[in-house]
């Protein structure tokens, strides 16, 4: 959530960073709500200072009046605090000053291009056909068994994802990151505190809701509460984690959209990154995770462009976004591998993650970042280094994990 001070100063800001996101909000309700509240807990405090002096003085009549009253506007007060929670929640977070007010993707601006896609003296195949050739990709199976959007990674395509996770791990703990493997299972409350529920968003999670639970979409869902209601130290700042766990998205929305092969899964695995950093840090923090995440890429020798999001493709809690869209031969054509946002302190006000600073406690500012998404960069990898005879050449930085140089079909 913002600060409510902010949006007494700036009603119009507000209305007009929401309206950037695609968002409509009565702002001028939210603000009667908070003045009603505000002049009513002024109110409790005074009857509350009446009940005492009552007490004191053996007042009981005085005592009696003062109590029922009391106890009438303490339950008003409950239902005003538990409105004005819910209006404050539906405010997305304001996008950063640099970012461009666009209505979707398709105003978004590529600012970085690496590597220039092979030419072929064959026509190349996508991912599915390769997969399916060297019998490392499974999805018949998986059909059977689970339905559509899954699939079975077998042989070299298991240990494939497992080298990346390796390697993905190596460089990364060297930077300072503490590897993690998180639960998969969170909370709703943490869920919707996190932001990812609002306009929508609950619906592409999958949700127990006998068990007031949700699988999380990323590791970050799981990371960032870590620190729910905790008081960090400055000195132990920037604290950085990597996560790896399996992902689960109902692709709500998508309906006949990328439903060859295993571009767009309701579930797969990923190495995640979280930071956690002092207030006014996150745009340092944040060229630092986008250049690992060029790093990762640059080493595997895929060719790449950097997209930053404007407005109009922002999530609710994101105030500023890049994405990494690597080059498949397959499908002619540059596709979303990672991404990489600063929420600024938006998910700290709203899990209460707080550090020392001196004398004073600030919120924390939160960064996320995609290392590896396990569907997405095997099908670069398959796609960039297939070879005419229906191999593939392993990436060079992977071959010490998978104790070879290149995948064949399986016999």
């Amino acid at each position: 959530m913002l600060d409510i001070k902010f949006i007494r100063e700036n009603p119009e800001k507000i209305k007009q960073s929401a309206k950037d996101k695609g968002v409509d909000l009565d702002i001028d309700k939210l603000l009667k709500v908070e003045d009603q509240y505000r002049n009513l807990n002024i109110e409790i405090q005074k009857l509350r200072e009446e009940r005492n002096k009552a007490a004191k003085e053996r007042d009981i009549e005085k005592g009696k009046e003062v109590k029922e009253k009391l106890e009438k506007q303490e339950d008003e007060f409950k239902n005003l605090e538990s409105e004005l929670h819910n209006l404050l929640g539906k405010i997305p977070n304001p996008a950063k000053p640099d970012v461009k007010t666009g209505k979707d993707e398709s105003e978004n601006d590529v600012i970085k291009t690496f590597g220039t896609p092979k030419k072929f003296s064959f026509t190349p195949k996508d991912h599915l056909a390769i997969g399916e050739h060297l019998g490392i990709i499974d999805m018949t199976s998986a059909a059977k068994v689970s339905g559509a959007r899954f699939t079975y990674m077998k042989g070299d395509g298991a240990l494939l994802e497992l080298a990346l996770v390796q390697f993905a791990l190596e460089i990364l703990i060297k930077e300072g990151f503490t590897p993690v493997i998180p639960p998969v299972l969170i909370k709703h409350d943490v869920m919707r505190s996190l932001g990812y529920m609002e306009n929508g968003g609950d619906e592409d999670m999958f949700q127990l809701k006998d068990d007031g639970l949700v699988l999380v979409g990323t590791a970050e869902h799981s990371l960032v509460p870590m620190h729910k209601d905790e008081v960090l130290q400055k000195k132990d700042l920037p604290i950085r984690y990597v996560g790896y766990s399996p992902s689960f998205r109902r692709e709500a929305g998508s309906y006949g959209k990328d439903t060859r092969g295993i571009l767009r899964m309701h579930e797969f695995n990923k190495v995640e990154m979280v930071s956690f950093v002092e207030d006014g840090k996150d745009d340092e923090e944040h060229d630092f995770l986008l250049a690992l995440e060029e790093k990762l890429f640059q080493a595997l020798d895929i060719p790449y462009q950097v997209v930053k999001m404007c407005t109009g493709d922002l999530g609710f809690p994101v105030a500023r976004k890049y994405d990494i869209e690597a080059w498949m031969p397959g499908q002619d054509k540059f596709r979303e591998v990672t991404s990489v946002s600063t929420v600024t302190d938006f998910q700290s006000r709203r899990l209460n993650i707080k550090y020392q600073d001196g004398n004073e406690k600030k919120y924390a500012n939160i960064l996320n970042g995609t290392a590896f998404a396990m569907s997405r960069t095997p099908i670069a990898i398959l796609e960039n280094y297939q070879q005419e005879d229906g191999s593939v050449i392993i990436p060079e930085v992977l071959r010490k994990y998978m104790g070879k140089d290149k995948i064949i079909p399986q016999k």
